[in-house]
Parts: structure tokens; sequence; C-alpha cells
């Protein structure tokens, strides 16, 4: 299994697994074709080009951990994969 495929399950998994990174995010958005856009503050934005798909979130801080919310977002989002 590759580490896109790992990472992929990783978020993918219900219910949504407490240890999940922002670094970890990033990674698996850029292998799936989005692109980092820096917003102001801790606002980032990844799009995807090929899909028009735009997802937006907030840098997790003090701490690089997502909160449950966010990965429930990003798990609607990457139903599509």
């Amino acid at each position: 299994m590759s580490k896109k495929e790992k990472l992929l399950k990783k978020f993918t998994d219900v219910p949504p697994k407490s240890d999940l990174t922002y670094d970890e995010l990033k990674t698996l958005l850029e292998s799936l074709g989005y692109k980092k856009i820096e917003g102001s503050g801790s606002r980032v934005k990844f799009f995807n080009e090929a899909i028009r798909d735009l997802i937006l979130l907030h840098k997790p801080h003090p701490g690089n951990i997502l909160n449950k919310a966010t990965v429930r977002d990003i798990q609607e989002k990457l139903k599509k994969f």
C-alpha cells in the first residue's frame, strides 16, 4: 500500500481518528492534485484545478493536530476519491 493510500485510509476511517495532523493532510491533498493557497492568518485553501474543487480550513495552532470537525469536513470532500 502506497503512502497516499495509507493516508487516504487514515483520513476516511469512521469514526475519525484524533491524532491526524495538518502535515499529513497537506501531503494527502497535494498527492490528490490540490495546490495550497495561503490566506490571511491561519486560513489555508487547497484548490484542485482538474475537478474545480476548493477546500477551506484553518491551520491548527499552537499544535499540529486537526480537530474532529475539520476531519469530518475533509472526509466529505474525500468521498469522491
